[in-house]
């Protein structure tokens, strides 16, 4: 079946969001054809290329979505009054969306409330595709100042919520310029026979943006839609605006958008997939109904940690190893006031923080740690004529001691994670792979990713970290069986083959329940029966051109030039 594929700030350019699971997934279906649909966030990514691709990607078709382009479109009165019109509408629908707490996604996004408020937003947001479809674009339309006006009207009528009404005019402006930013898809020229309306399915790989072209591509062409999320785009939003800083009627009016937007895009995707039970709970909570999720873990190379992981007896059975990306939400402060109570019962005891990188705030973070450690541990000598060391050390993948992340692993017993906050815990799932037992803090997606196969304690707990750490280290055959279990666990589970079987199975599930009906029309216009053979809905290369010689062996009555195909208009109508 062909595949389009919609990223945002990803696949196939070289840095950006995804990149790895997607061309895993891509090689992975070397028997399905693959059109790229790329969102690139900026000149820098561009600028560093795509990359190398495999041969089942037929096509790739890019978009910037941060170039402030004007599209040379000059609209005539009448186009003026629909925009007028269909904008008008979109922003009344996200001012009576903008009421409740932005702590509430359901009521502070809209999806909570009544269904003609999201009638209404989907009525305006497809009536602007439409405009931008038979006009040519619609970037000049969102800057102009009537788009500006219809903000401030929507929010100046009566029995607008206070936030909307409280919206000075740099406010409305900052709203505008999200809008233009939010809505580029609308402009874009994917959505004919020769783009996303000749796939048998769309895949979005994010929500926002890249689920919007996915929205266009269904009600134009009647493609069905596969949503990906691996990060949830409307909490992520959220969390963008609460650390901006963002004027309050700016965020209330964000937030009704992306809610509205989100709530939109779970009512029409045929499957939307996340990666954990805290994304699909968000999920649940603006509007996605229970029977279209799927949960396809993120698949991890096993291959790396295999070695490390046959072979655990190499593991220094007094060493604890935290490995990962140092920054505050990883709570190495709490670690080594754990580490200092376990010294006091395992004098032999040793912690090797190793990192994998730094955030924006890392490297005071990690000066910070090394300070405490220091402070901690004064450096200690075994007797009068040694030089003395610190049972802490702090090292980086690549150096002489850990070179990889498997050696890393490999080199404790115990393998602890301390952090306050995490999502989908890449690394716990790379301890489990290297047959490692594993301490982590009830976060994120933690339990869901170790099961019974490890001890999880509550976050901010020095001193139940600790005790944890140290029945470990006393209990070798503990070690042994958890580690055993963790890794066949992992490798159940959290492999790449495993995340390629989901999603082969989810794309033949949404092909043979919501098939494209396309009209294949003969030389008079009229309806062709038969048209599309059956071979055509089987995974493969089977509708590939024929060879010169099958090419004669035809018979008299198929000699006829091929027939042209359109969507038909039914479809377009059904899909609104």
């Amino acid at each position: 079946m062909r595949i389009g594929l919609v990223t945002e700030g990803g696949y196939p350019y070289v840095s950006g969001d995804a990149g790895l699971w997607c061309e895993r997934l891509v090689r992975g279906l070397e028997r399905h054809e693959f059109d790229l649909y790329a969102l690139s966030r900026s000149r820098q990514q561009e600028d560093e290329g795509w990359a190398p691709l495999p041969p089942q990607v037929s096509r790739v078709r890019t978009a910037s979505l941060w170039a402030e382009e004007d599209d040379g479109t000059a609209y005539g009165r009448r186009a003026r009054r629909r925009f007028a019109e269909c904008f008008g509408e979109l922003a009344s629908a996200l001012v009576a969306a903008s009421v409740g707490d932005l702590r509430e996604p359901g009521r502070a996004a809209g999806t909570g409330g009544a269904g003609t408020e999201a009638d209404r937003f989907s009525s305006a947001l497809y009536g602007l595709a439409e405009l931008a479809r038979d006009e040519g674009g619609l970037a000049g339309a969102l800057r102009s100042e009537s788009a500006v006006r219809a903000l401030e009207r929507a929010c100046r009528a009566p029995g607008a919520p206070r936030a909307a009404r409280e919206a000075r005019v740099p406010d409305l402006l900052a709203v505008a310029a999200h809008l233009r930013q939010a809505l580029g898809p609308l402009s874009l020229d994917w959505y004919e026979d020769d783009g996303l309306g000749a796939a048998d399915l769309c895949h979005a790989t994010a929500g926002g943006t890249a689920a919007l072209s996915g929205l266009l591509a269904r009600h134009f062409a009647g493609v069905p839609l596969l949503v990906t999320e691996y990060g949830v785009h409307l909490r992520a939003h959220y969390l963008a605006v609460d650390a901006d800083g963002t004027a309050p009627p700016v965020r209330a009016l964000l937030a009704a958008f992306h809610g509205s937007l989100a709530a939109e895009v779970y009512r029409r995707a045929a499957v939307v997939t996340h990666g954990n039970a805290h994304a699909r709970r968000w999920q649940e909570r603006c509007g996605a109904d229970r029977a279209t999720l799927r949960t396809v873990h993120p698949g991890m190379d096993a291959a790396p940690f295999a070695e490390a992981g046959e072979s655990p007896e190499a593991a220094d059975p007094d060493t604890l190893v935290w490995v990962g990306r140092v920054g505050p939400a990883k709570d190495l402060v709490s670690l080594l006031h754990a580490f200092a109570e376990v010294r006091k019962q395992e004098p032999k005891a040793r912690l090797r923080i190793v990192s994998a990188g730094t955030g924006s705030d890392g490297a005071a973070y990690l000066g910070h740690c090394r300070a405490l450690a220091a402070q901690l541990f004064p450096d200690e000598a075994e007797g009068p004529h040694t030089v003395g060391d610190n049972p802490v050390s702090f090292e980086e993948i690549g150096g002489p001691e850990v070179p990889t992340l498997a050696d890393a692993y490999a080199s404790g017993a115990v393998v602890v994670l301390s952090s306050v906050v995490e999502g989908f815990p890449l690394g716990l799932i790379e301890a489990m792979l290297c047959g490692r037992a594993t301490v982590s803090t009830d976060v994120g997606a933690v339990v869901e990713v170790v099961g019974g196969t490890g001890v999880v304690v509550p976050p901010r707990n020095p001193r139940a970290l600790a005790e944890v750490c140290v029945n470990l280290l006393r209990d070798p055959e503990r070690r042994a069986r958890l580690g055993a279990a963790a890794r066949a666990r992992a490798l159940e589970l959290f492999t790449v083959e495993q995340n390629i079987a989901a999603f082969h199975g989810i794309y033949l599930e949404v092909v043979s329940h919501c098939p494209v009906q396309r009209v294949v029309l003969d030389e008079t216009g009229e309806p062709l029966p038969f048209a599309a053979p059956a071979e055509a809905h089987v995974p493969g290369r089977w509708t590939r051109s024929v060879d010169h010689a099958a090419a004669r062996s035809r018979p008299s009555w198929a000699t006829g030039s091929p027939t042209g195909c359109a969507a038909p208009t039914t479809t377009t109508e059904a899909s609104r």
